[in-house]
């Protein structure tokens, strides 16, 4: 008799694991990794700018905690790890089609500390997202939050070491510029996360 396992993640509900059929459950979870990465080079490439800042606005980080929320701590981390191989190999999936981790002098681009933080972001976010956090407005709120700032906490220094930027320069051009933008984010997943919820008929679920 195959038994559904009960829903942790978005994930879980809207491609459900039965039993544990380990051939069935790894394809589902490459299928789920290899679909966060490619989501989130797709956003990557929705790109716009703004008057006040030349740094262009894209769809990445919203992918990123979408991802990291949806798959859960392990499968959306391993997406991540995934998306940032993919860019370090020479696929174009980074921010404008681009890709790699050095520029053309051989150091290291500003962009890294970010691509790191996008990693642990979605690991972050996915543990919070299994404790039950995505199923109401404030608690997603707080998950998109918390996300966004962990990649500012790692983006923002590693942005001022590589290219040699003062403190409030990189604190300027590296976070608050994109505060607008976060706001919208975190606005927009604090009412859909708990929507998709409802939408999957899984209810309040069973949380670890």
């Amino acid at each position: 008799m195959i038994t559904q396992v009960p829903a942790i993640t978005l994930a879980d509900a809207l491609v459900p694991t039965f039993g544990a059929q380990r051939t069935a459950t790894a394809l589902r979870a490459a299928l789920l990794v290899v679909g966060g990465a490619a989501l989130t080079a797709l956003a990557a490439q929705l790109a716009w700018h703004a008057p006040w800042t030349a740094v262009p606005y894209t769809g990445q980080t919203a992918a990123v905690l979408l991802v990291g929320t949806v798959l859960g701590s392990r499968l959306g981390l391993a997406s991540m790890g995934l998306y940032l191989l993919a860019g370090a190999a020479g696929l174009g999936v980074f921010s404008g089609g681009s890709s790699g981790l050095f520029d053309a002098t051989g150091a290291l681009t500003g962009s890294v500390g970010y691509l790191v933080g996008f990693m642990l972001a979605a690991g972050l976010v996915g543990r919070m997202a299994e404790r039950g956090w995505d199923r109401s407005p404030v608690r997603a709120a707080g998950l998109m939050t918390l996300g966004n700032l962990l990649i500012y906490a790692i983006g923002v220094p590693v942005l001022a070491l590589t290219l040699r930027m003062s403190a409030g320069d990189a604190i300027f051009y590296g976070a608050i510029v994109f505060v607008p933008w976060d706001a919208i984010k975190i606005v927009v997943a604090a009412g859909f996360l708990p929507l998709a919820w409802r939408a999957t008929g899984s209810g309040s679920g069973a949380h670890r």
